[in-house]
């Protein structure tokens, strides 16, 4: 008995036939570009399925860069250009246009194909649709985000929180330093705060620090400046390039924008609504103050002011 044989021809087709069944069985698009005439002489049948765009559309080069998003395309071309000419290896993740308008992310992984001499003879190289996954990453940013908001945000009153403050106070103290303009802080307390809780309740009380917070932050009305809660019933605002008759005005706006607000404070000393004392100050930074020190400084302001009598700016020390 005789064994069949098989010539190396018919291996070789068979093997091509296999590796071209395997290639178009996977959701991975198999491709290959001539780099002579920079022509596709392959691409997968399932790129008609992702991109709705007919197989037999893809002829050139021209073909893929036309359906790549206009806003991706520059630089993707550019940066797979520039890598397949060094004849190296490369991924790029873009945004790929469907036949019918609509947008897939696209990670394409491209292999260069070298001759003996180096030059490169053609790139062959898989789309994957990475869609999900660049959305699911979208996602993770969007709520990174968000928490990083939270973090620098009062969760009660919605301005700045402390965090967000010093943060901030230190930038903008750098600044002034370099620059030589005047920076000013106003730090408030509400009045009687404590009697107001007693009397009304916590969760009027809330609802009052909400009221306070606002009329704050409206009275710092700049892109630069900062209404931060520093706590409590204790509140900063930070003006950058602000000089001190500056300062006294933002705060006594900050006092009128509250009044208006005629928040009713039964348990105050000094009246029937809800006021406010503040401590004022203007410095221009140096090396030889310390920013903290500065603070102490204005703090000492707004206890003088409390214990002045109450709703009232303080922008001395005595």
């Amino acid at each position: 008995m005789t064994t069949p044989t098989l010539d190396s021809s018919t291996v070789a087709c068979d093997d091509s036939d296999v590796y071209r069944t395997l290639l178009e069985s996977t959701r991975a698009i198999p491709w290959r570009i001539d780099w002579a005439t920079m022509r596709f002489t392959y691409i997968g049948p399932q790129i008609e399925e992702l991109l709705g765009w007919k197989q037999s559309s893809w002829l050139s080069v021209n073909d893929w860069a036309e359906r790549i998003l206009e806003e991706d395309r520059k630089k993707t071309v550019d940066f797979c250009v520039a890598q397949s000419q060094m004849g190296l290896d490369h991924e790029a993740d873009y945004r790929a246009l469907t036949a019918d308008g609509e947008q897939l992310w696209i990670r394409d992984v491209v292999h260069v194909v070298r001759r003996q001499d180096g030059s490169v003879e053609s790139l062959v190289g898989f789309m994957f649709d990475i869609t999900e996954r660049k959305q699911a990453e979208d996602k993770i940013l969007q709520l990174q985000r968000e928490l990083e908001v939270l973090t620098y945000r009062d969760s009660l009153t919605g301005v700045a929180n402390r965090r967000m403050f010093d943060t901030l106070y230190a930038i903008e103290w750098a600044k002034a330093r370099a620059t030589g303009e005047p920076l000013s802080l106003i730090v408030i307390d509400i009045d009687y705060f404590k009697q107001y809780n007693d009397h009304y309740g916590h969760m009027q009380g809330d609802d009052c620090l909400r009221r306070v917070a606002q009329a704050m932050d409206e009275g710092a009305s700049r892109s630069r400046d900062l209404c931060a809660r520093l706590g409590g019933e204790e509140f900063v605002l930070l003006l950058p390039a602000t000089d001190e008759g500056a300062a006294r005005n933002v705060a006594e706006r900050c006092r009128k924008l509250l009044a208006r607000k005629e928040i009713e404070h039964a348990r105050s000393g000094v009246g029937r609504l809800v006021t406010v004392s503040m401590g004022v100050g203007t410095i221009l930074p140096s090396a030889l103050v310390d920013p903290h020190v500065f603070l102490d400084r204005i703090d000492r302001r707004l206890y003088q002011a409390k214990s002045g009598g109450r709703d009232r700016i303080c922008d001395v020390e005595s």
